[in-house]
């Protein structure tokens, strides 16, 4: 892991190493930073990916807050799903640059000690940092930032420590409202792919699930359920064994999109039609879930507001510490949505598509 100086130095990237990065122009690169709407969705996607690769970190005109000092906070990740971090940095890009202050992108991995990247960014003078998916759950991580007086704010942790700032939403609500959504459709065989076991919101899900199940009366059957990772891969794997069972279910709730897309995948190489022989289900409603067909039905967690609304409660944490007038950490609770598109169904009455093997 590369140091930075705490202030630019003419070796650190700029705006326009970022627009040559991604061969777009500074004023595109700009507008991405600010969350406008008007640059395309691949656009945007090169853009992040260039921002993320040359870990830039873009410069406000407004430069302090309490005390006039120069605030500087780190987003540290280490998430399997690019469209769940592509959607985490654009938040917070833009809150960042709404507040004025530098926001240092790192990413982090197994194979690098904890105490090393908590030493990285003390030498990088960084005042706080946001710890979104798994990180929000690392508690070795956790420790060693409170060790090192780094203030953090946990974004989409299932449990939030009472020590500490965190915005999240209602992972075991969430997940009880869309497989009530699959019972009201009809459905009574209803599969289920588990999140990663290093998150406590995966374990919220699958307890909404099993909640939901219940109430309805439908026994919980274990040869529906089967572990997921959040990467794609996994989702492949988990689907290929649900519906190889002897009697499969005909829906199909996967814990974020990316493994949901892998079950409307395994689904049509079976010969499935999705949703007529199958319904698939996510949760995040991240771009993943437009950009396959049929569209994804799955839970709307605002991740990018999620992000926003941790870099403010980070900044404000950090004007409070700095006037020593400091509160009790916050937990803030988002609203999320079941958005319903093309990827459900009721339960097919006629014959199964002939396709089927």
């Amino acid at each position: 892991m590369e140091a930075r100086s705490s202030r630019r130095q003419r070796s650190a990237p700029t705006i326009n190493d970022v627009a040559k990065h991604a061969g777009v122009s500074p004023m595109t690169v700009s507008r991405v930073i600010n969350g406008e709407q008007v640059v395309r969705a691949a656009t945007k996607e090169k853009v992040e990916a260039a921002i993320a690769a040359l870990n830039y970190s873009p410069s406000a005109a407004a430069r302090s807050l309490a005390g006039g000092d120069e605030t500087r906070i780190g987003l540290l990740y280490s998430n399997p799903s690019a469209s769940y971090l592509s959607e985490f940095l654009v938040g917070s890009l833009d809150q960042s640059s709404r507040a004025g202050i530098d926001l240092v992108v790192e990413k982090w991995d197994e194979q690098t000690a904890v105490k090393a990247v908590v030493d990285h960014l003390v030498r990088g003078r960084i005042d706080g940092v946001v710890l979104p998916p798994p990180l929000c759950d690392h508690e070795a991580m956790i420790d060693a930032l409170r060790e090192a007086g780094i203030p953090a704010v946990v974004v989409a942790t299932g449990h939030a420590p009472a020590s500490l700032a965190a915005v999240s939403i209602d992972d075991r609500g969430a997940a009880y409202e869309m497989t009530r959504h699959l019972i009201g459709l009809g459905h009574n065989r209803i599969g289920f792919i588990k999140g990663h076991p290093n998150l406590s919101a995966s374990e919220e899900r699958y307890q909404g699930y099993i909640r939901a199940l219940g109430e309805a009366g439908i026994a919980l059957d274990d040869a529906l359920v089967e572990q997921g990772f959040f990467t794609y891969r996994s989702g492949l794997d988990a689907a290929e064994h649900i519906l190889a069972r002897d009697n499969p279910p005909t829906a199909i709730f996967a814990s974020n999109d990316d493994m949901a897309a892998a079950t409307v995948a395994i689904a049509h190489r079976n010969g499935l039609d999705v949703p007529g022989d199958l319904t698939v289900c996510g949760f995040d409603d991240t771009s993943l879930a437009t950009t396959i067909w049929p569209e994804l039905t799955t839970i709307r967690q605002p991740i990018s507001a999620m992000s926003r609304a941790a870099v403010d409660l980070l900044v404000r944490h950090i004007k409070g510490r700095r006037a020593q007038s400091e509160d009790g950490p916050p937990h803030m609770l988002l609203d999320y949505e079941l958005v319903r598109r093309q990827s459900d169904a009721a339960p097919r009455l006629r014959p199964k598509h002939k396709g089927r093997k």
